[in-house]
């Protein structure tokens, strides 16, 4: 009964109130906000500038040469068939580069590459007694090529028909005959070949021969392509 009294007591009475907490102390006056300073950075050097290494610097690929590259030329032997002909190596008495190939007379002579006629002797006017050094080849054709070189053969029995200055031929193309004209007269008919550079009709001297034709004889002969390289110096 004492505890059943005692239950009835609290229920009676309710739930027994907290105790009161104490109210949170209210600032009388204004807020005073404190910051902190940020702490002090020290300064960064400034930055020093080196000159790059040239060492380190990656090996630079060559440029390629400009140097242009000359155009191929097609040659031909220049008394065709080719085999008709015979030829020795050096000046054969003559002082100066040139070649005399030797072939029966009416063999034909043709052009040895694409060019144009620059020259034509179409009269035999040398007269033995006289002697003139520009009448020593009698009848004679030359032509200026396309790689800028002249090829000349003198010494001719007959001219092609229709030859004329400034026509253009081709390798291969008819030019005329091999004879035994001009100082040639009363000896072995043959070719006198020659080349030089480009030259004046009446400068017979360079005419007549600047640079030994063998080697591209024989290369003509065979097939090949050789081209004749430019002199260095005149004779």
């Amino acid at each position: 009964m004492v505890l059943l009294a005692g239950c009835l007591i609290v229920s009676a009475c309710g739930s027994v109130p907290a105790a009161p907490q104490e109210a949170p102390a209210v600032a009388t006056g204004p807020m005073q906000l404190t910051e902190t300073p940020p702490p002090a950075r020290t300064p960064l050097p400034p930055p020093t500038r080196r000159a790059p290494s040239l060492t380190a610097l990656p090996s630079l690929t060559p440029i390629p040469s400009l140097t242009p590259i000359p155009p191929l030329h097609d040659y031909v032997f220049p008394i065709q068939p080719p085999e008709a002909a015979t030829f020795g190596e050096g000046v054969q008495g003559h002082g100066y580069p040139a070649t005399d190939l030797f072939a029966r007379a009416g063999t034909k002579f043709v052009a040895v590459t694409d060019g144009m006629v620059e020259f034509i002797s179409a009269t035999d006017d040398w007269n033995p007694n006289h002697n003139d050094p520009a009448e020593r080849s009698g009848l004679a054709v030359a032509i200026l090529g396309d790689d800028g070189l002249r090829y000349y053969g003198s010494h001719l029995s007959g001219l092609a028909a229709g030859l004329y200055y400034g026509l253009r031929v081709k390798p291969g193309d008819l030019l005329g005959f091999v004879g035994a004209s001009g100082d040639a007269r009363g000896k072995d008919a043959h070719l006198h070949f020659g080349i030089s550079h480009p030259t004046t009709p009446d400068d017979w001297k360079t005419r007549r021969g600047e640079i030994d034709p063998y080697p591209y004889l024989l290369s003509w002969k065979k097939g090949h392509n050789r081209t004749p390289q430019f002199p260095t110096a005149t004779p």
